[in-house]
């Protein structure tokens, strides 16, 4: 019942609440982010949801568009800026997902949602994963967000499909607010950013 009907009204609404709170900060970022980055302000990427179904995920951008000889994107660490890394520490770069929770296509807690080519490299138990709507923040991101290798990751967000509950989203929110405080887990050790899924072994892993 939580997850079927209550959880949605409680996106809605919490999502609302927030938006509209921080209409200003967004509007600065916005402007900064134009200033520094160039146009366009957000990023924005196709990214796998409840069942596996592609949506186009928002986040405010933050790396520079620079591209080797061939046309192909520098490495992320190259066009990662330090005005970038700000907004990635401070959280603050996922602040245009909450389009997403209103349009319905995530929520404020659930597994992040990650890249379409990842979906023929899990394992069975871990598709298990896009049995909720993914969220703006989760389990595996209170746990350790980018510094967790792969398969913990994974694991801990099939451990909060099979544990969902409003006290456990409670869990989760008021940890991202520490998180976020402590600025802890933003990187993986030797990335910029979370280096690529590449599998954990054969689909019929258990």
């Amino acid at each position: 019942m939580y997850s079927r009907f209550y959880k949605r009204l409680i996106d809605i609404v919490a999502s609302t609440v927030v938006g509209v709170a921080a209409a200003p900060l967004i509007l600065s970022i916005a402007v900064v982010s134009r200033i520094m980055l160039g146009s366009p302000v957000l990023f924005k990427q196709t990214r796998a949801g409840w069942r596996g179904r592609p949506f186009a995920l928002y986040k405010f951008r933050t790396m520079r568009n620079l591209f080797d000889k061939n046309g192909d994107p520098l490495p992320d660490e190259e066009r990662l800026t330090r005005y970038g890394e700000l907004l990635r520490s401070s959280s603050v770069d996922e602040l245009p997902e909450i389009i997403n929770v209103l349009k319905g296509e995530m929520s404020l807690v659930g597994p992040r949602p990650l890249l379409m080519q990842y979906l023929p490299r899990y394992t069975i138990r871990q598709t298990q994963r896009h049995e909720v709507k993914p969220g703006i923040t989760g389990w595996a991101q209170v746990m350790g967000r980018n510094k967790l290798a792969w398969d913990e990751r994974l694991e801990l967000d099939v451990w909060y499909v099979e544990n969902e509950s409003f006290l456990l989203d409670a869990r989760i929110l008021l940890l991202t607010i520490l998180r976020v405080v402590m600025r802890t887990g933003i990187h993986q050790p030797g990335h910029a950013t979370m280096e690529e899924f590449r599998g954990s072994g054969p689909r019929e892993k258990h």
